[in-house]
């Protein structure tokens, strides 16, 4: 497994938009709920604000935490932080993490949010986004407000998969309170780019 950390954007920038295919007919919060839907980052901006995670099927890393991410939507999503998940790998090398099965997998994990398809992987960019998983948390004014890791849990090693460190965030976040002054980054699997699309923030 690749062990590549994120970029940890500078906090307070603001979320780049974007309009995606959304793979996870299971989410019927807003709009059509049907495979293949846009779903914009209007539609998921939440009352204190909203979390963009970069995830894929495959990776392992992923993989470890899926069912705590799961949870941590389930609980956070009613309390006014949306939730959307994008997968900007490039499936022709990649094929586990093609659209028709990042709807098998939702439903496998149990997601409740859109898991959306990022084909050019431009939003990836736009989000200097590097590995899977990778986390954005923004206010309800589309700023930076966290940018890290879920929790210490990495695939064997003995941590608890409880999305600790994004769960004090999102408290934080609703409570007000400045942002967290401690920030670890993600780690985990590169996002798998397409031959010429390599970024230059590596």
């Amino acid at each position: 497994m690749a062990r590549t950390p994120s970029t940890m954007l500078d906090l307070g920038v603001k979320a780049p938009t974007f309009e995606l295919p959304n793979y996870n007919p299971s989410w019927i919060g807003h709009g059509e709920p049907q495979a293949g839907g846009p779903v914009t980052l209007e539609q998921v901006e939440g009352q204190h604000g909203f979390l963009v995670a970069f995830i894929c099927n495959h990776c392992p890393y992923v993989i470890h935490l899926r069912e705590a991410m799961a949870e941590f939507a389930a609980d956070y999503m009613p309390k006014g932080v949306g939730v959307v998940a994008i997968n900007a790998n490039d499936i022709e090398n990649y094929p586990q993490d093609a659209p028709d099965l990042m709807t098998v997998e939702a439903k496998t994990a149990g997601y409740t949010f859109p898991y959306l398809f990022d084909d050019t992987q431009k939003v990836a960019m736009a989000y200097r986004a590097a590995c899977t998983p990778d986390f954005f948390l923004f206010d309800r004014q589309r700023s930076l407000y966290y940018r890290g890791q879920f929790d210490d849990a990495r695939p064997r090693n003995d941590q608890p998969v409880n999305g600790r460190d994004l769960r004090a965030a999102c408290e934080s976040l609703i409570a007000g309170d400045t942002a967290p002054a401690e920030q670890k980054p993600s780690l985990g699997c590169n996002i798998k780019w397409r031959k010429g699309n390599e970024p230059d923030y590596y």
